[in-house]
């Protein structure tokens, strides 16, 4: 039997710090349909994952850095929570210009949690409804993006989640919205620069 996502490959884009659950689940829903998941992150080797943001967890092979990850390379972006990791991508200019390219490109893009806020560090939220956890939401608005408190929100291709409470809705629309694929490049936000 064919999965849904039969032949794509999946960036993660994680470093330390990232919530465990917010790796693990989405990327085992992509790769139960047949995705094949790699860890994009900041540095080589491995990061450390986290539980509650407080307690470590496991550690992650990273599979390749952003400073030689090509968007042409991927189907689409996964973007796990976890403050401290959010907080790091946010501050990393490859980081910021991966995901920009991967907005303007088209391809599906699903963040839970913090992650959003390195959306907003790359103006990528203008004109764009979605949710976060609940301490992002002002960046979110101020950025220019209208938020929402829902367990799962999907706009144009970007598919977001508050927490790990709502992964369950936030697997099943990635996949979702991973099998279909390219959507139109929105009109803001991935086209400024």
């Amino acid at each position: 039997m064919a999965g849904k996502l039969d032949g794509k490959r999946i960036a993660i884009l994680a470093t330390d710090g990232v919530e465990q659950v917010e790796l693990t689940q989405p990327r085992d829903a992509v790769t139960a349909e047949g995705a094949r998941a790699e860890i994009v992150s900041i540095n080589d080797g491995a990061i450390q994952a986290m539980n509650g943001d407080i307690e470590p967890a496991d550690t992650f092979g990273v599979d390749v850095t952003l400073d030689k990850a090509q968007v042409a390379d991927y189907d689409a972006l996964i973007m796990p929570g976890g403050t401290v990791n959010a907080d790091r991508l946010r501050m990393d200019e490859n980081a910021r210009r991966f995901v920009q390219e991967i907005f303007r490109a088209g391809k599906p893009v699903a963040a839970i949690c913090h992650a959003p806020w390195t959306l907003v560090e790359a103006d990528l939220v203008r004109g764009r409804t979605l949710t976060s956890f609940p301490s992002l939401r002002t960046d979110i608005r101020n950025a220019g993006g209208t938020v929402v408190d829902e367990e799962v929100v999907t706009d144009k291709g970007l598919v977001s989640s508050r927490n790990p409470d709502d992964l369950p809705a936030f697997c099943a629309k990635i996949v979702e919205e991973f099998a279909e694929g390219k959507h139109r490049v929105h009109d803001e936000g991935a086209t400024v620069g």
